[in-house]
């Protein structure tokens, strides 16, 4: 039912992607945006996952640059029946992750150098069973996909919003039709993002907790990355905002507009489910993250390998 409701919500983005076409041309514009969604799905399809890397100057390590971290992943792939994903890390400070590749054989795990740092190794393998989920659950394409016409959306707002709708603007009303274009589209694309990546998340929480055998080790986890995440930016996601539903956790400062219309389900209704699974232990996380200064420590010793 879930991957249905998904597959509902993408043809929705599409037919969105169209109808944007459609006021800025047109029938003619329909067409061309129709074209557009075709190779932009198709390219998606083979290079979304090499294109997200790079926009984060994500760097791939085997068993020689990270041999724990490595083998915690691979151990956790065979636990979940997939091939062994590649395995990058991401230099930047904010504890994340994400997960990308048009399938299972293609899979692709990304971790932030700052989540190493500040995770213990149980968390570490936690986040990453829950990324391993997303691969399983084949939610990586879907999540990449939705990114590009996300994006694609908002680059047709912005053209909208300084060339008007042709059809429109022989009744005069183009420039006022191009503003409502530019607010109104990108927000029912965040909309859609945030409704797709929602239902996700709580499945990938559910499949990584199995896999790693420890749900409550998940749910530190995440409180640990929404803290960090909120402390310290992550430059290439705000420059990037349609990928940032890829992430365990939402990698934008959350302000007002973020808390509306996260693309991620809110961490403590993760945390009371993973808590509320066999082995979670029930009752709720002690926030052992938070110094008494509000900051989130990192481990001793630094980066592990």
């Amino acid at each position: 039912m879930n991957h249905f409701r998904t597959g509902l919500l993408l043809a929705a983005m599409t037919g969105l992607f169209l109808a944007v076409g459609f006021m800025l041309g047109g029938e003619q514009g329909m067409v061309m945006a129709f074209g557009f969604a075709v190779v932009m799905n198709v390219f998606s399809w083979w290079f979304s996952d090499s294109i997200v890397l790079k926009m984060h100057r994500a760097q791939e390590v085997g068993p020689g640059e990270a041999p724990e971290l490595y083998r915690m992943v691979e151990r956790i792939a065979a636990r979940a029946g997939i091939p062994m994903p590649r395995v990058y890390i991401i230099p930047s400070n904010q504890p994340n992750a994400f997960a990308t590749g048009r399938s299972p054989a293609k899979g692709v795990v990304a971790i932030t150098q700052g989540l190493m740092e500040m995770l213990e190794p149980r968390e570490i393998e936690a986040v990453m069973a829950h990324e391993i989920a997303h691969i399983t659950h084949r939610d990586t394409l879907t999540m990449t996909v939705t990114a590009t016409i996300a994006g694609a959306i908002g680059m047709l707002a912005n053209m909208a919003m300084w060339f008007g709708g042709s059809r429109n603007r022989e009744h005069g009303g183009g420039a006022v039709a191009g503003i409502l274009i530019a607010i109104l589209a990108p927000l029912a694309a965040m909309l859609v993002q945030m409704a797709i990546s929602r239902s996700r998340e709580y499945e990938a929480d559910r499949l990584g907790a199995e896999l790693c055998g420890d749900p409550r080790a998940l749910a530190s986890a995440l409180q640990k990355l929404e803290r960090g995440a909120r402390q310290i930016d992550n430059y290439a996601a705000e420059n990037n905002p349609a990928t940032a539903h890829m992430f365990i956790v939402n990698p934008l400062h959350m302000r007002s507009v973020d808390n509306l219309f996260s693309t991620h389900p809110s961490t403590k209704n993760r945390v009371e489910a993973l808590l509320a699974m066999p082995g979670g232990g029930g009752g709720e996380m002690v926030s052992e993250e938070v110094s008494p200064w509000g900051e989130v420590p990192k481990r001793q010793g630094g980066p592990w390998g």
